[in-house]
């Protein structure tokens, strides 16, 4: 069941438009990403869903509600955690959570809060002493005080070293494991390919492609990837051009490097053994949302 349904979402300052005629939906119980490069639209139009922002056209539909006209009722069932929170540094974790809590009917306990996110012995540590990791379990904290539905999270990880980001992806899944569906807005493609169930890549204000991770990879690349390996002695190179699966083959350096779809690399070592062909430094590297990104903007990697 559709939890958000948006359609011809259009959102413009002075004469540049941000979102043009943007359309997705986002089923209940998933982590949806929302992908794609700096500029491209993404806040601007998770802002529209959480009733940040008045869309210019098209309509949004949160929980069955209008951002707009609903704001007040959404706004309780609904849980947002922004790039910046605008919290003083010398605020303590624990009020920062009672604060938030004076904003909801219905609240959850601070306590338990402090508890399942790991920051009891934080309660009285001041906002600004906290380390990256500490920092995003409290603001994940503060975007479920009151008990939503639906949990926004926009570009959660950021600035974050490798171990903190993916301690930081565990607790997005566990976030959907307690039966919140999750608006994930990141421009890592390799946290999207990692955590979504679905997702939306945008381009330049507009939806470019939506789906399952692998399923976007599959429809844009065709799967498969490429193998590298040296071979330990001569290797006509028509040997493998011929390969099922096989796109292109190609020398790189002392290197052979053979492209492909599908099972190609199966086919491709079979024939290499066939014909005992040794083989050193092989590696083979499967598509990803990187390839999938750079196949449906032609442009290149957010990231990069």
């Amino acid at each position: 069941m559709a939890i958000i349904e948006v359609d011809g979402l259009t959102k413009r300052y002075g004469g540049r438009t941000a979102l043009d005629g943007v359309s997705f939906s986002v089923e209940e119980g998933e982590i949806f990403g929302i992908l794609g490069p700096n500029g491209a639209g993404k806040t601007t139009a998770v802002e529209c869903l959480e009733g940040l922002r008045r869309p210019d056209a098209g309509t949004v539909r949160v929980l069955g509600l209008d951002p707009q006209a609903d704001a007040r009722e959404l706004h309780q069932r609904i849980g947002v955690q922004l790039q910046r929170t605008g919290l003083p540094g010398s605020i303590r974790v624990r009020e920062a959570l009672e604060l938030y809590t004076s904003f909801y009917a219905s609240p959850r306990d601070p306590a338990e809060l402090l508890a399942q996110w790991g920051l009891e012995e934080r309660r009285n540590t001041r906002v600004r002493s906290l380390s990256g990791g500490q920092a995003q379990r409290l603001y994940i904290a503060l975007a479920l005080v009151g008990a939503p539905r639906v949990a926004f999270l926009d570009e959660l990880t950021t600035g974050l070293d490798p171990q903190a980001r993916r301690a930081t992806w565990d607790l997005i899944r566990r976030i959907r494991d307690d039966g919140v569906t999750v608006v994930l807005i990141s421009h890592f493609m390799d946290e999207a390919e990692e955590l979504c169930d679905r997702l939306a890549v945008f381009d330049a204000g507009r939806v470019v492609a939506t789906g399952s991770p692998g399923g976007l990879i599959e429809e844009a690349t065709g799967g498969g990837g490429r193998m590298r390996f040296r071979p330990a002695g001569e290797l006509d190179l028509a040997l493998l051009a011929g390969v099922p699966g096989v796109t292109d083959v190609r020398r790189s350096g002392r290197h052979v490097v053979v492209t492909g779809r599908g099972d190609f690399a199966t086919a491709v070592t079979s024939v290499l053994a066939r014909n005992h062909i040794v083989v050193a430094d092989l590696r083979i590297d499967q598509r990803t949302l990187d390839d999938a990104y750079l196949a449906l903007t032609g442009g290149p990697s957010p990231r990069d």
